[in-house]
């Protein structure tokens, strides 16, 4: 049986920068995907398996914390290290708060650089959900509903959907979780930051 080779996307609007991040990760033997903006990586998450985005965060159009946002609403369980030359506690927190695994100051150091992203690899592959595909938008409004304690019924009213497509939805998003039941569910989803933890545990308790 063949293993897939694990997937690192790096973006950076600097050429120089990526081809020295793309050769000091050469010896974990990973895939490497290159982009020079968040725009065109963002096009690519869903056509190529990632299993690691490590983007820089001053860049043109959309800037490094933006792609994290973006990234993270389109596969929950993806792990991104934000890289910057302009580091301060201010801008590490909003990284962090906004679900990056790591905040990395340049210049890079090889050895660190290579380590951290040998650990955050390691640390992913075994939390990671079993389906490799993100959420769609659509099922991101019906995860939200159901954390919100809403019912199959209730979600198909208030999208204007029918309830067999909600069914639909439902059973997808379970899959691509991993999830046995809706408390497991809600549960992964609020350790993932995506649904509001306070308001999920009310209606959880209910």
């Amino acid at each position: 049986m063949r293993f897939r080779k694990q997937n690192i996307f790096l973006v950076d609007d600097e050429p120089g920068v990526l081809k020295g991040m793309a050769r000091a990760l050469s010896p974990l033997g990973c895939e490497i995907s290159c982009f020079g903006n968040a725009v065109d990586c963002l096009k690519q998450l869903r056509a190529l398996d990632c299993d690691l985005l490590v983007t820089d965060v001053c860049m043109p159009e959309m800037d490094g914390i933006e792609l994290l946002m973006e990234a993270r609403s389109t596969i929950p369980y993806l792990p991104v290290l934000v890289v910057t030359a302009y580091a301060d506690v201010q801008l590490a927190v909003k990284a962090l708060k906004a679900g990056a695994v790591d905040f990395i100051e340049k210049p890079l150091i090889k050895d660190v650089f290579l380590n951290i992203v040998e650990t955050t690899l390691k640390q992913s592959s075994r939390t990671r959900p079993l389906a490799h595909d993100g959420l769609t938008k659509t099922e991101m409004l019906v995860l939200k509903l159901i954390s919100d304690g809403k019912t199959n019924k209730e979600i198909a009213r208030a999208l204007h959907r029918s309830r067999r497509t909600v069914d639909d939805h439902r059973y997808h998003i379970m899959y691509k979780f991993n999830a046995y039941n809706v408390v497991d569910l809600v549960k992964k989803a609020c350790v993932l930051g995506l649904v509001d933890i306070t308001t999920a545990k009310a209606n959880l308790n209910n």
